[in-house]
């Protein structure tokens, strides 16, 4: 098993052969969809930036131009806004490959080895080629998570709070970025730039439409919001809750399972990290807290698609990657975590498989759900010290994976 663990540092060390996989695979899963006139979500992007500017409700159904709705904020409008006035193909292709240069970024910023990073960008590689078929914002919103966490590192508090910020208004996953406030060198900056992106994005959106259109679009984006959940809870939509709760309710048949009686307890065992807080400076137990934060969202959200998951899967690619020593074990899971995670909703396993198990029973969530349980237990029994550590410094600046 050490041979494979070889095999991905030779593949790492292939710069050339990163940047190809990464960007070519994004573009060939947009290109493929474009090519058969399948670019839904986009048509539902560019067109919120047209609705922001002529002032039509951005949450109800526009059966003549695209089918679904928009369920993203207001100020997505000022977001898609570059790309909305193209000509809807090359607009769609340049959106998944702006994705797909914000997520690359945002792994470029980790502090890891290059090779440790290539590794995670080959291994994501897959998820993102689905989710750039997709369209999605999936890619920025996990760009702004991991964001937040480096900038938080590095100081930059005001560019951590504008990434907490407009993660947040745009799908409200951004959200999770608040959980790495206690690594800030500076928590009042990072409160106050909370405050400060807050009204600045709040306010934005009304520079092309206007002020009450914008107040009422934020309330019927929490009715939206509200009505979507319910209709994802519905044991009948197998294509939406592929989340923890989804697993669970599918695979025990109890379809009727409150939801709060799987966020409440993932809920306390999350802040129970927050336990060993006194390691803050400690660079794996910081490395294992954004690889919860990572998967909270869609481990936990009843709006947990496939393409979510180009979220949680650099959470996992992270985890392997520091780990030390490698063992069979840890080889083994990741390679049923590739699978599952990236592979089971592809053409790559059998239809049957894709229709009778992946889909039905939310197998997606499986791994990031075992992952995700294992982390806590790490950090709870202090099984992330894995050796000695320098003296605690009081900046709160990560060393290298290399060197942990």
């Amino acid at each position: 098993m050490r041979e494979k663990r070889n095999v991905l540092t030779y593949l790492g060390e292939k710069e050339w052969l990163i940047l190809f996989l990464w960007f070519g695979l994004a573009f060939l899963g947009a290109i493929m969809e474009i090519s058969r006139d399948n670019y839904n979500n986009f048509l539902i992007f560019k067109n919120v930036f047209f609705h922001v500017l002529h002032q039509q409700s951005l949450y109800v159904e526009y059966p003549a131009d695209y089918y679904d709705v928009n369920l993203y904020g207001p100020v997505f409008s000022i977001m898609i806004a570059p790309f909305a006035g193209l000509e809807t193909k090359l607009g769609a292709l340049l959106w998944a490959l702006a994705g797909a240069a914000a997520l690359y970024y945002a792994i470029r910023e980790l502090p890891l080895t290059r090779v440790q990073q290539n590794i995670i960008l080959l291994l994501c590689s897959q998820e993102l080629m689905g989710s750039s078929g997709w369209f999605q914002l999936n890619q920025f919103i996990g760009a702004f998570i991991i964001l937040t966490f480096t900038s938080i590192l590095k100081g930059r508090d005001l560019w951590a709070a504008f990434f907490v910020v407009l993660g947040t208004l745009t799908k409200f996953y951004g959200i999770v970025g608040l959980a790495f406030i206690f690594f800030s060198s500076n928590p009042k900056r990072f409160i106050g730039g909370l405050f400060l992106w807050g009204a600045v994005l709040f306010a934005l959106p009304m520079v092309i439409s206007s002020p009450q259109f914008i107040i009422n679009s934020y309330y019927e984006w929490y009715a939206a919001i509200v009505h979507k959940n319910s209709l994802n809870l519905r044991t009948n939509v197998t294509f939406q809750d592929l989340s923890a709760g989804g697993f669970i309710k599918r695979v025990f048949r109890l379809p009727n399972l409150s939801s709060l009686a799987i966020l409440v307890p993932a809920v306390v065992l999350f802040l129970s990290q927050y336990i060993m807080l006194k390691y803050r400076y400690n660079s794996r137990y910081r490395l294992y807290l954004l690889c919860s934060v990572l998967m909270f969202p869609v481990l936990f959200s009843s709006s947990s698609e496939s393409p979510t998951y180009i979220i949680a899967i650099p959470a996992i690619c992270i985890w392997y990657v520091i780990q030390q020593p490698v063992t069979k074990w840890t080889n083994i899971f990741l390679f049923f975590s590739i699978l599952l995670v990236s592979f089971s909703h592809s053409d790559v396993v059998t239809p049957w498989v894709r229709k009778n198990l992946a889909v039905p029973y939310a197998l997606k969530a499986l791994p990031c759900l075992v992952l995700w349980l294992r982390i806590v237990y790490e950090i709870l029994s202090k099984k992330f010290l894995l050796q000695k550590l320098p003296p605690v410094q009081p900046v709160p600046v990560l060393q290298t994976a290399g060197h942990l």
